[in-house]
């Protein structure tokens, strides 16, 4: 079989990864028909549901209305300045190589955030109805919830990126077809910011308000009926932690391969098989793909005890999978003087995102003593807890950036730059899983939602609240996983920008490239003030709203009468809506910006500090958030008082300041440094000296 696949052509080996992308698509339709079939409860939970699914699709519709302008017009902007300066495609006026690329990375990881969206609010009811019977069952619809929309991610993305390569290689020759890739990658980054940062604002904004008025200001239980902003709540966790998250994760996917290929045509083993070094990564992402497939098997449970577990035995073994197939193909794709040193990078990232995850779930679940102790600071009050919560989120940064420096110090020694970006395509070959495993959280969540709000028996809850424990926890892992990743893939592309832009390295002594430094460190600060100040303002007014109606509606605190929860969801909509722009324009302009007026060396600056300051406030942010989330709930098991304690207050004014550490500004900034490398990757040619310098 190695000499088999060896003796492929190159097109036959890239249809061999479009291939895989219609296997992972195929697998996700089927656990889509699969969850369809199941039952979706009683009339009150099915209302439930649909208002939960109208709410989420009503936000993707106004947010894609917003997103589509703006990726036409940068479609005109990158035909105009880039497609018609490439010289060597046989036009005048350029073939809109780069512009169809930007285009389809935008539509394909749009694409996959809704079929995302559509699986979790159809799941959903069907999740809680499960939990009636069993947590065997509930645990499999939400998991295949969260396996459609991994496999719709990896599946789209890799048929998406591999056919435009396909249909570029007919009119050019590989290096400017990769080049015209960037495009690809920067569609789907855009779509993954504004994804991420609007769904993040519009699910905070929709959970502080919930929280403050409903468990704070008037003592009643998390997803009561009776508290108007709780459809809103819900419809959050859909557009924040399932397409924000999974467009984020889409455009990580295409980013770590495209900056690989680009790498590898600069590579001096090429020259022997100038063809290997690209087409390695796709083919370690489709072996991932497979990986990723069988481990989704083995994830069921017996007890409500087994579930964390369940999840660590699927992603444990689509692991070992994914590296025995990444051993298989080095062997079989590689020269054997290299082989062995790109399987080892591609290992030790793979290792590292496993690693990351680990200290990530270490510092965030409630099992560990970080959050026992962080909740046992909140018997004194909210400050002590806010000051506890900061501290293990600053301390968290430690280990897991050692974890990424040894990994990238072996990546780089053993395969050197080729290494480093294959061990980003290491760490996400087994994305399906690793979504399967994070999206599978927000659709037990709502479970537990539709149970409160339905009324059903007390063991429903408890058995979704167990899904929900891990979910969380799961996401929080999520997050680690992508700001490791970040490291990586920012690595790869800084490296395709200097061989773009013929930037020799970075001289901290230039002036202008220690500007860039700063600015580039200053950026992530910027960006996190501008998307957390636009949570409180949305979140000051859907505490308003919810105010208003428990004093205007007469009989809502008594439960016979109903809320206006259309208001909720429409005020959390027009201020995602408004408010995600200016962090978006910050991430694509600045890196333009610093190339035209200082030059392409205080570019490089900025680049390496905002990668920095990203990796170190995004760990921060994300497992401050996630502790503080899982001591609340930690108290509300029955520890320091339980519920409506005076520590549980304090527990949940840390939680509510933690909302958008871990939901919206957090997450975010890995995005918003990936972004920033892509464009200035895009459009390395621009930049000479700058104006200035």
């Amino acid at each position: 079989m190695t000499s088999l696949l060896s003796s492929l052509t190159f097109k036959q080996q890239l249809m061999l990864t479009i291939a895989s992308g219609v296997l992972a698509l195929a697998f996700a339709l089927l656990f889509r028909i699969l969850i369809g079939r199941q039952p979706a409860g009683n009339d009150v939970m099915q209302n439930l549901a649909k208002k939960i699914r109208i709410g989420a699709m009503a936000f993707l519709t106004r947010e894609y209305a917003v997103i589509v302008p703006f990726i036409l017009l940068t479609a005109a902007l990158i035909y105009i300045f880039l497609d018609t300066g490439l010289s060597n495609i046989g036009s005048t006026w350029g073939r809109p190589f780069t512009t169809l690329s930007f285009i389809m990375g935008a539509v394909s990881s749009a694409l996959a955030g809704f079929i995302g969206m559509r699986t979790a609010t159809m799941a959903n009811v069907r999740t809680a109805e499960a939990a009636r019977t069993s947590i065997v069952k509930a645990l499999r619809v939400s998991f295949l919830s969260g396996a459609t929309m991994g496999l719709a991610v990896v599946g789209l993305g890799l048929i998406g990126f591999v056919s435009v390569f396909l249909i570029l290689l007919q009119s050019v020759d590989a290096a400017t077809a990769l080049k015209s890739l960037t495009g690809f990658s920067f569609g789907a980054s855009c779509v993954a910011l504004f994804a991420r940062v609007g769904g993040g604002i519009f699910t905070k904004a929709a959970d502080v308000g919930a929280d403050l008025v409903g468990k704070v200001e008037k003592n009643i239980p998390e997803d009561d009926p009776r508290n108007p902003a709780v459809i809103a709540d819900n419809v959050g966790d859909n557009v924040g932690d399932v397409a924000g998250m999974g467009a984020d994760l889409f455009e990580s996917y295409i980013g770590a391969i495209l900056a690989t290929m680009l790498v590898g045509l600069h590579v001096d083993w090429a020259t022997t098989n100038s063809n290997a070094a690209l087409i390695f990564p796709l083919l370690v992402s489709a072996v991932g793909i497979v990986a990723a497939i069988i481990g989704m098997a083995v994830v069921r449970t017996k007890n409500a005890a087994g579930v964390q577990r369940a999840l660590k035995n699927g992603m444990l073994l689509a692991s070992l999978l994914a590296v025995a197939g990444t051993h298989w193909l080095s062997r079989a794709i590689l020269p054997p003087d290299i082989a062995w040193g790109v399987f080892l990078a591609s290992t030790a990232g793979l290792l590292a995102g496993v690693i990351v995850g680990g200290l990530t779930e270490y510092y965030t679940s409630q099992v560990y003593r970080p959050v026992q102790a962080l909740a046992a600071s909140a018997k004194t009050g909210a400050g002590t807890a806010l000051i506890e919560g900061l501290a293990l989120g600053y301390l968290s940064t430690a280990l897991p950036v050692l974890v990424i420096g040894v990994a990238i110090g072996v990546a780089y020694l053993e395969a050197g730059l080729y290494g480093i970006g294959i061990g980003s395509v290491g760490m996400l070959s087994t994305l399906a899983m690793t979504l399967a495993i994070d999206a599978f959280g927000p659709v037990a969540d709502n479970a537990g939602g539709i149970a409160e709000m339905s009324k059903l028996p007390k063991e429903v809850r408890e058995t979704t609240d167990a899904l929900d424990s891990a979910g969380n926890t799961t996401a929080a892992i999520g997050k680690g996983f992508a700001i490791g990743v970040a490291g990586f893939m920012c690595l790869a592309l800084f490296g395709a920008f200097k061989e773009e832009s013929g930037l020799a390295g970075i001289d901290v002594s230039n002036p202008f490239t220690l500007i860039g430094l700063l600015f580039g460190g200053m950026l992530p600060f910027l960006f996190s003030s501008l998307t957390m100040r636009a949570v409180g303002r949305a979140a000051i007014a859907m505490i308003e709203e919810v105010r208003r109606q428990f004093r205007e509606i007469k009989g809502l605190m008594e439960g016979t009468a109903e809320g206006d929860t259309a208001t909720c969801v429409s005020i959390a909509t027009s201020a995602a809506i408004r408010e995600m722009i200016a962090p978006g324009l910050l991430a694509i302009i600045s890196p333009v910006a610093i190339g035209l007026v200082l030059g392409k060396e205080a570019l490089g600056g900025m680049l390496a500090g905002a990668l920095v300051s990203s990796i170190m406030l995004g760990t921060s942010m994300a497992n401050s958030g996630g502790a503080w989330d899982n001591a609340k709930k930690y108290i509300e098991s029955g520890k320091f008082g339980g519920k409506g304690s005076d520590t549980h207050k304090a527990a949940v004014v840390g939680d509510t300041v933690g909302d958008p550490f871990k939901d919206t500004s957090g997450p975010a900034l890995n995005i918003l440094v990936k972004l920033m490398s892509i464009v200035a990757v895009l459009t390395a040619g621009l930049y000479g000296t700058g104006w200035i310098g």
